[in-house]
């Protein structure tokens, strides 16, 4: 993925953090990009009775810092002599902090593990999700048991073109994003790269079994095979798009396997996904742009609650987060 230059890798939970550190390096590695490594640990409160800042607070804040700068060092000790990488200890809550540090300092991509082994129980409540939906660049967030290198991968892309023209244009700007990167990571990982679209027949249900619509099987069947078309044709057209940014050698290369499937995105995603067992989904978290503060999508926020693998999560064009630096 030779479009990542400024890599922050967050490393807050200990042994469990060496994989997303692993893959940093290696990114970092591959596209001779700068990689700043992170930990987040919160500020000391003031005693009781002691003013915010006082002598204790202040000494006991200070050795923490001391203690986890010391572990940085020696995680990355014995990367020292193949990359220069920066290295720094944040004070907050985790989500601000490595989002003002991107703010701050220009990142294009954030890569952490899942806060926990069991992330998909509280990930909804947790800094991760926060991330997902509020960090301007892309989250790479890498699950601790993965085996190094993926052997699947799945690109998840909304080529329908039934939305208003502003939003339209949005989403093909992040379908593009979406298969730029997966296909890059495929070749880099010399990985499967699946690509998935779920499309479905509005009114199918109420034209076949509706009391006030019931229609005659064989037209049902010829508007829903027409729909189908009409996606089959818009997932090749961004195939040949993305066919013309990759090159024709490298799409040869990856040789994306195309699943077009019937039904809702929210259950036929994580059911393909598990089929597959792929071990990494890349996919858009928002769609619409320029509102500040606009949240995840509920699509995405389904999906993600189904999956047990590493995700990609990208922001379209023009993405504004909420977050502020402080004054």
């Amino acid at each position: 993925m030779q479009r990542f230059k400024n890599i922050l890798c967050v490393i807050e939970h200990g042994e469990a953090s060496k994989p997303a550190l692993g893959r940093a390096i290696a990114l970092a590695e591959n596209n001779q990009a700068s990689l700043t490594v992170v930990d987040v640990i919160p500020r000391v409160p003031a005693g009781i009775g002691m003013p915010d800042g006082g002598p204790i607070s202040s000494e006991l804040q200070t050795a923490m810092v001391r203690e986890h700068e010391a572990w940085i060092e020696t995680l990355i000790k014995p990367y020292g002599q193949r990359l220069n990488i920066q290295h720094k200890v944040l004070l907050g809550i985790s989500f601000l902090e490595v989002i003002r540090e991107v703010l701050r300092n220009g990142h294009d991509l954030v890569i952490k593990c899942p806060e926990s082994p069991g992330w998909l129980d509280r990930l909804f409540a947790g800094n991760d999700m926060h991330l997902l939906r509020k960090c301007p660049c892309p989250v790479w967030l890498v699950k601790s048991e993965m085996q190094e290198s993926y052997q699947r991968i799945l690109a998840t892309v909304d080529v329908d073109d039934n939305y208003p023209p502003a939003e339209l244009k949005t989403r093909q700007a992040l379908n593009g994003l979406i298969m730029e990167l997966a296909g890059s990571l495929a070749a880099s990982e010399f990985a499967e790269l699946h690509v998935a679209h779920a499309w479905e027949a509005i009114g199918e249900s109420a034209m076949r079994h509706g009391a006030f619509m019931s229609q005659p099987e064989d037209k049902v069947n010829a508007y829903v095979e027409e729909v189908r078309r009409r996606h089959a044709q818009l997932l090749d057209a961004l195939m040949q798009e993305t066919s013309v940014k990759l090159g024709p050698d490298a799409m040869d290369y990856i040789k994306p396997q195309l699943h077009l499937l019937k039904g809702s995105v929210r259950e036929e995603i994580p059911a393909l996904a598990k089929r597959l067992q792929v071990d990494c989904i890349v996919m858009g978290t928002v769609a619409r742009t320029g509102v500040r503060g606009f949240i995840i999508g509920n699509t995405a926020e389904t999906i993600l609650a189904q999956i047990t693998c590493s995700v990609l999560a990208i922001k379209p064009p023009g993405f504004v987060t909420p977050v502020t630096l402080e004054a």
